[in-house]
């Protein structure tokens, strides 16, 4: 199975950052997990509050448990708000299901992992976030 290695991680950060400034968004903070939910690297950009990390960690991480975008995530709590606060129940209240939760994929589509990006709007993340995989060569699913 295919991984996110140290290299590519740094670049998807690199590259969201990018994006966002590309796109005048607030300070941003980015996380990439590996597909057992595990930090590969984390940035977060001066300005950004310090709770960013948990936030962006809460996107990706229940993007990569339950194998399903943030964007997907938020439809379900939206249509099932029992199920998704189960979810958060059984991880810990981590899971933060909305837009910015990305599932990264090899291209075998296969589930390489996730990145969470936080500190704009939700939709404004996920965009930056995409910019950032795709620059590393791999699939988001946003």
């Amino acid at each position: 199975m295919a991984e996110i290695s140290l290299r590519k991680a740094r670049t998807i950060i690199r590259k969201s950052l990018e994006k966002g400034r590309e796109m005048e968004l607030k300070p941003l903070s980015v996380v990439v997990l590996d597909a057992g939910g595990h930090v590969i690297a984390f940035e977060k950009e001066d300005g950004a509050a310090p709770g960013r990390f948990a936030i962006a960690h809460g996107k990706a991480y229940g993007a990569v448990m339950l194998g399903m975008s943030g964007s997907a995530q938020m439809a379900r709590a939206e249509q099932q708000a029992y199920f998704m606060a189960a979810v958060n129940g059984v991880y810990g209240g981590q899971v933060v299901p909305v837009p910015g939760g990305i599932l990264v994929r090899d291209k075998k589509g296969s589930v390489i992992g996730a990145v969470g990006v936080t500190g704009d709007t939700s939709d404004n993340d996920a965009e930056a976030g995409l910019a950032g995989i795709a620059s590393a060569g791999l699939t988001g699913e946003g």
